[in-house]
C-alpha cells in the first residue's frame, strides 16, 4: 500500500517570518495569507472525478525559535501527505523508527511526526474528507 501521496507542505525557520512573507509577496506574487504561509490548492475544476480528500501544499516560514520542529534541531520540517495515518504510524513502530506518541485532529486534517534516522522531524497528514453535498 502506498502510504505517502505527495508533499504537504514545507516548513522553515526564519528570522522574521513576516517580512520574508513580504519579500516573497513583492518579489515573486505568493498570496502570503493571515496566518504567514501561502497554501497552494488543487482545483478540481473540470475533473471529471473529484478526489474525496482536499490536496493542498503549504509554504509556511515559522519564527526562529519555534519548538514546533523539536526534538530536531534542524531548521526545516517537510510534511508528507499520507492515505491513512493511523496504518502508516503503527508500520513505522513496527520497523522501529521512532514515532511521536501524540496525534492531533482539527479541520485541516489528522497530524503525527516521526523522526528520520539523520534527526530531521517529519510531518504525516492525513488530509480532510470533502464534505458531500446533502440531498
Amino acid at each position: 500500500m502506498k502510504h505517502v501521496t505527495g508533499i504537504g507542505g514545507i516548513f522553515f525557520k526564519a528570522t522574521n517570518p513576516k517580512k520574508l512573507g513580504e519579500w516573497y509577496r513583492e518579489h515573486l506574487g505568493l498570496e502570503v495569507e493571515e496566518y504567514g504561509g501561502v497554501t497552494f490548492r488543487e482545483s478540481t475544476a473540470g475533473v471529471e472525478s473529484s478526489p474525496t480528500r482536499e490536496a493542498y501544499t503549504v509554504w509556511s516560514p515559522f519564527e526562529i525559535d519555534t519548538d514546533y520542529f523539536a526534538p530536531s534541531e534542524k531548521p526545516f520540517m517537510i510534511n508528507f501527505r499520507v492515505a491513512d495515518l493511523d496504518a502508516l504510524l503503527a508500520k513505522l513502530r513496527e520497523e522501529g523508527v521512532k514515532v511521536d506518541e501524540r496525534t492531533e485532529k482539527s479541520e485541516f486534517g489528522y497530524f503525527g511526526w516521526a523522526m528520520d534516522p539523520e534527526g530531521n522531524r517529519i510531518e504525516l497528514w492525513e488530509p480532510p474528507e470533502i464534505p458531500t453535498a446533502s440531498a
